[in-house]
């Protein structure tokens, strides 16, 4: 009978923890994300990369070239130059790429990281129930087609998720900002 009474607490007490850690998302924090998002022209800086841990990059971080706090599937890029750009229906960006590609590379080694300079394809924005967006596109870059998936959220943190057609798929996190003028 103890051990009845002892359950119940237990799942009440786990019950009650889950529940009280949403987070509130204030009205001004939702207009801010609205106004953004109404004629599209915002920038993301990512603080992080985190690439599909395959053997591979496991390999890498065991070897230590990675640096210190940085591990196979979670790689700090504070410091290291990068963005995604987009301004109506145009697309910059630069973004260092961690993780394995199945085909060609340029001979001098400049497609290393992920770079878009155009338009945008298929562009579709969708409000969710939690008040973040996400929006879908194809982009391009020199020699590669990507399906990107952004999310953002009203704190105005962001993910990208992007999957390329000869690199393994990667996910960035990081902060949004209104586009420069």
């Amino acid at each position: 009978m103890k051990s009845k009474y002892l359950i119940i607490c237990i799942l009440m007490v786990t019950v009650l923890s889950c529940s009280s850690s949403k987070s509130s998302v204030t009205e001004a924090q939702i207009k801010a994300l609205d106004s953004i998002m109404t004629k599209p022209e915002f920038s993301i800086k990512s603080d992080w990369a985190y690439p599909q841990a395959t053997l591979a990059m496991q390999q890498i971080a065991n070897s230590g070239l990675l640096g210190p706090g940085n591990v196979a599937n979670a790689i700090n890029l504070i410091g290291n130059y990068n963005f995604l750009t987009i301004s109506g229906d145009s697309i910059s960006s630069h973004l260092p790429y961690y993780g394995e590609r199945q085909m060609h590379m340029d001979y001098n080694g400049g497609d290393s990281a992920i770079e878009f300079k155009g338009l945008v394809e298929n562009y579709k924005a969708l409000k969710n129930k939690d008040k973040s967006y996400t929006i879908t596109f194809n982009a391009k870059s020199k020699s590669e087609t990507f399906n990107t998936t952004l999310t953002i959220f009203p704190n105005l943190k962001a993910n990208i998720l992007l999957s390329g057609s000869s690199r393994n798929s990667i996910r960035y996190s990081g902060t949004v900002s209104k586009a420069k003028e």
